[in-house]
């Protein structure tokens, strides 16, 4: 349970991140908004990794039933 509530947090953030970046006006870009990027990179990258981490723990559950 912690770890899906972990994997949810990661993919909400990510997805706020991404939404709030989608709905600037790009008419020029400073370096805030080029951090901004590399950091919804970042954070993207996390939730992947953190959703594939819960998968993986939820298949070695389902393997310790078996």
């Amino acid at each position: 349970m912690k770890h899906r509530r972990s994997i949810s947090t990661a993919l909400l953030v990510s997805a706020l991140l991404l939404a709030l970046s989608a709905c600037q006006k790009h008419e020029g870009e400073g370096p805030a908004e080029h951090a901004g990027k590399a950091i919804d990179k970042v954070v993207e990258k996390a939730g992947q990794q953190v959703e594939k981490a819960g998968e993986a723990i939820q298949e070695t559950a389902k393997g310790d039933k078996q």
